[in-house]
């Protein structure tokens, strides 16, 4: 998926396990099938996975983004009503892989692209439940910072230009482009900021039975437009199920518009650039962009 893509195998997994937490060198290590765009996933024993970053970059600017991740997970831990990893322990570089890494609890349940829940009307409430949990963790007067998703759509132009010039073989771009002129134009006005997971895509959705198992990759969790976590809305939810979505999150025409437009954004770039090297990823933007097309 990336240039310089790291590659992670069981085989050196077990060998840094039992090297940096020899208490758990008798555990079997399994790779788990990820849709994941960031991380290498393997599973430690029953209780535990840990996660390798792909990209190689600086030691010590990753050891930072991993506690980072890992004082999200904390904050998140028991806030809601559905399991969150917890964070366990950090790794460092060893024989056969180069950078920081991680270890966290493991939350059982299957992917929303393996168990769909977008019809399911209970589903959506559980999501809705899990979005006003995380907002009721409150900023502590924190704000959004960075240029990621949940500031200033304007900040996202420039990509959802280039994002357009390489998807002519995939959508209707002259149409996604009008679509895009008016979202990008929404107004926020003085919204406060409010927490968000900030990636709710299903393959950080868990479902069991219909209804919300889990929720996985907190590390995100961070102050930001509080339209950010209703793309979740278009990623994972049918018409009706959107729509309750809605009504329990009591959400205005705006703040709704503005999610769509959060999920226009990751939707059309996750649909060219995976189209490859990660097609479940290219079918979610596909699906999300389809769903949007279709509330116009």
């Amino acid at each position: 998926m990336h240039a310089n893509q790291l590659t992670v195998t069981a085989a050196t997994v077990g060998a840094l396990i039992a090297e940096q937490f020899p208490q758990w060198q008798t555990l079997p290590v399994t790779e788990l099938r990820s849709q994941g765009t960031v991380n290498a996933i393997f599973r430690i024993g029953d209780g535990l996975t840990a996660r390798f970053p792909l990209q190689p970059g600086d030691i010590a600017s990753t050891r930072s983004e991993l506690e980072a991740e890992a004082a999200a997970g904390r904050e998140l831990a028991s806030r809601t009503r559905f399991p969150t990893p917890e964070p366990v322990a950090l790794g460092g570089p060893g024989p056969g892989y180069p950078m920081p890494w991680s270890v966290q609890t493991w939350v059982p349940g299957a992917i929303a692209t393996d168990e769909d829940p977008g019809d399911s009307v209970a589903f959506a409430r559980d999501l809705a439940c899990f979005i006003t949990d995380v907002r009721a963790i409150g900023t502590g007067g924190r704000r959004f910072t960075g240029g990621g998703r949940g500031g200033d759509l304007h900040r996202h132009d420039d990509w959802v230009q280039t994002c357009f010039g390489h998807s002519e073989q995939l959508f209707d771009v002259p149409r996604l482009r009008r679509l895009w002129a008016r979202l990008r134009d929404l107004p926020r006005g003085d919204t406060p900021d409010v927490m968000n997971h900030s990636d709710l895509i299903p393959g950080n959705v868990l479902v069991s039975g219909g209804r919300l198992a889990g929720v996985l990759d907190v590390g995100g969790l961070k102050p930001a437009d509080p339209a950010l976590d209703l793309v979740s809305g278009w990623h994972l939810l049918e018409a009706g199920p959107r729509e309750v979505l809605r009504e329990e999150l009591g959400c205005d025409d705006a703040t709704w518009e503005r999610g769509r437009a959060w999920a226009f954004q990751q939707a059309i770039g996750a649909a060219w650039y995976y189209v490859d090297s990660n097609p479940a990823m290219s079918l979610m933007g596909r699906r999300t962009l389809a769903r949007i097309l279709a509330a116009e």
